[in-house]
C-alpha cells in the first residue's frame, strides 16, 4: 500500500518518523468522521458524474464497514500509512479496486482532515454541552436541598460575612450555564462545511458543495475557501478557549471542595468512591480526582496556548505545522469531557455537615450586619462602620438563619431565585436538543448506523 502522495522515490525512514509523528494512533479518533464525509463526498461526485452508481455504491458499502470497525476498535492504522484517510484509501482499493481510487477527485488530504476534525469538534461540543449541563443541574439540586444551610462568606479567605451553601453552589451553576450559552454560539460558528476547499484554493471541478454541507448537517457553507485552510488550529482553539472557562471554574469548586473537607473544617465530606488512599498512610483519603482538576484545567489552557503559538505567524494556506494542532486539540476535549463528568459525580454525592458550617459563624462574621443595622437607625454608616470596627470584641453573635433571612434582595442568600438557574438550564437543554437532533440524523442518514463522532 503507498502513501497519498507517493510517486516514484521512497522518504528517508528519520524524515517518516519525524513527520508522521503519533498521527496514526491520534487518528482512530477522527476516522468515522472521515469516512462519513467520504461518504458525502463520493455522493457528491456520483452527482456530478465523476462515480457510477455502481462505483459509489461499492465505495459506500466499505466506508460504512471501515465505521463498524472503527466503532469497535477494529480498524488498523500503521505508521506507514501515516493517517486515517490514507489507511482508509487503501483499504477502499484493497476492497473494491479501481472504484475506491477515485475517492481522492476533488480534495486534498488537507481538506479531508479540516472536515473531519469540523465533524468531531460538532460531536464534541454537542456531548460536553449535554455533559455541562447535566453538571448545571447536579448543582441545581444541590443548592436546592441545601438554599438555607448557613456557610461562611469569605474573603482574602479571612471570615467576611454570612454566607450560605445555595449561595455557594449556584454561583457556579450559573456560571457554567452562562458558559454553555457561549460554547453553543461557537457550534454555530464551527457549523459551517470545510468541504471543498481543497488544498485552499479549491478544484477547477464543479463540485456542489452546498450538497454535501446538506448531507452533513453543516448550517451552510464555510464560503471562501482560502478561509476554510486559515481557520485551521483557530477554530480548534476557540473550542479549547470555551471549554477552558467552564474547566477553570471547576478548577476553583475542586480547590473550595478540597479546602472545606478538610478536618479543621469539615465543612463537606467528598464521596469515598471519588478518593484514593496513601501507600504508606494508612488513614489517608485523598481528593486526587479534584487535585487532578486543578492541574488538568492548567494543561487544558496550555493545549489552548499551544495551538495559538502553532498558528499564529504562519503565511496564508496550508503549512504542515497544522498537523501538530490536531494532538493538543483531541488531548484537549478528552480531558475537558473528562473534568466535568468527574465533578458531576461530585455534586451528586458531596455530604453537606451544616453543624460544622454553623460553628464558622464567630461573632465577627456579624460586623457588617451591625454597623448597617447602626446606619439604617439613623448613624452614617462611616461613623457605624468605625465604631463597631474599633469595637468587634463587643459584636455578639447572632442566629445565621435570622441574618440569612433579612438579605432579601434578588440573588442574595435569602432570596437565592433558584428558579433563574432552573429556567437557564431548561432553555440551554432545548438549544443543545435542537442542533443534536439535526446533525445526529444527518451522520445516521450518511453512514445509515448510529454513529459515535466523539468517544
Amino acid at each position: 500500500m503507498s502513501k497519498l502522495w507517493q510517486k516514484d522515490y521512497q522518504v528517508d525512514k528519520l524524515i517518516e518518523e519525524f513527520t508522521v509523528g503519533n498521527d496514526y494512533i491520534i487518528d482512530q479518533e477522527i476516522a468515522a468522521s472521515d469516512c462519513v464525509a467520504s461518504i458525502a463526498h463520493g455522493k457528491m461526485l456520483n452527482k456530478i458524474g465523476i462515480l457510477s452508481d455502481k462505483e459509489i455504491q461499492q465505495i459506500e458499502e466499505e466506508l460504512k464497514a471501515i465505521i463498524a470497525d472503527s466503532m469497535n476498535n477494529k480498524f488498523t492504522i500503521e505508521m506507514g500509512d501515516e493517517d486515517c484517510h490514507t489507511a482508509i484509501e487503501n483499504r477502499l482499493i484493497s476492497k473494491i479496486g479501481e472504484a475506491g481510487k477515485k475517492i481522492h477527485t476533488g480534495r486534498s488530504r488537507n481538506d479531508q482532515v479540516i472536515t473531519a476534525l469540523r465533524l468531531y469538534m460538532k460531536a464534541f461540543l454537542l456531548e460536553f454541552t449535554d455533559e455541562a449541563l447535566r453538571l448545571c443541574n447536579a448543582i441545581y439540586n444541590f443548592s436546592q436541598q441545601h438554599k438555607d444551610v448557613p456557610m461562611p462568606g469569605r474573603t482574602h479567605m479571612q471570615i467576611a460575612m454570612p454566607s450560605s451553601v445555595g449561595l455557594w453552589a449556584s454561583s457556579f451553576g450559573e456560571e457554567i450555564s452562562d458558559r454553555v450559552s457561549l460554547i453553543l454560539s461557537t457550534y454555530d460558528m464551527i457549523n459551517k462545511s470545510p468541504l471543498g476547499s481543497a488544498a485552499s484554493y479549491g478544484v477547477p471541478i464543479p463540485l456542489d458543495r452546498e450538497m454535501t454541507a446538506q448531507l452533513m448537517g453543516f448550517d451552510c457553507l464555510q464560503n471562501n475557501v482560502l478561509y476554510v485552510n486559515n481557520s485551521r488550529g483557530r477554530f480548534e482553539a476557540e473550542v479549547l478557549h470555551q471549554v477552558e472557562a467552564v474547566v477553570l471554574t471547576l478548577s476553583k469548586i475542586a480547590q473550595d471542595l478540597i479546602l472545606f473537607s478538610m478536618p479543621e473544617f469539615k465543612y463537606f465530606s467528598l464521596p469515598d468512591s471519588l478518593c484514593t488512599g496513601s501507600s504508606i498512610m494508612p488513614q489517608k483519603k485523598n481528593p486526587d480526582g479534584l487535585e487532578l482538576i486543578r492541574s488538568k484545567s492548567a494543561l487544558i489552557s496550555g493545549y489552548a496556548a499551544s495551538i495559538n503559538n502553532i498558528t499564529r505567524s504562519l503565511p496564508s494556506g496550508y503549512n504542515r505545522d497544522f498537523q501538530d494542532t490536531k494532538d493538543p486539540f483531541i488531548k484537549g476535549t478528552k480531558l475537558a469531557y473528562m473534568c466535568v463528568k468527574i465533578m458531576t459525580q461530585t455534586f451528586e454525592g458531596v455530604k453537606v455537615h451544616q453543624e460544622n458550617l454553623e460553628k464558622g459563624f464567630i461573632p465577627e462574621i456579624y460586623a457588617t450586619d451591625i454597623a448597617i443595622e447602626k446606619a439604617l437607625a439613623g448613624q452614617s454608616f462611616r461613623d457605624a462602620y468605625k465604631e463597631v470596627g474599633l469595637n468587634i470584641e463587643g459584636v455578639q453573635a447572632q442566629s445565621p438563619a435570622e441574618s440569612l433571612g433579612k438579605r432579601t434582595s434578588t440573588g442574595t442568600s435569602g432570596n437565592l431565585n433558584l428558579q433563574y438557574l432552573e429556567d437557564q438550564i431548561e432553555d440551554l437543554l432545548f438549544q443543545a436538543e435542537s442542533r443534536k437532533k439535526v446533525f445526529d440524523k444527518a451522520i445516521e442518514d450518511l453512514a445509515s448506523q448510529s454513529v459515535t463522532l466523539f468517544r
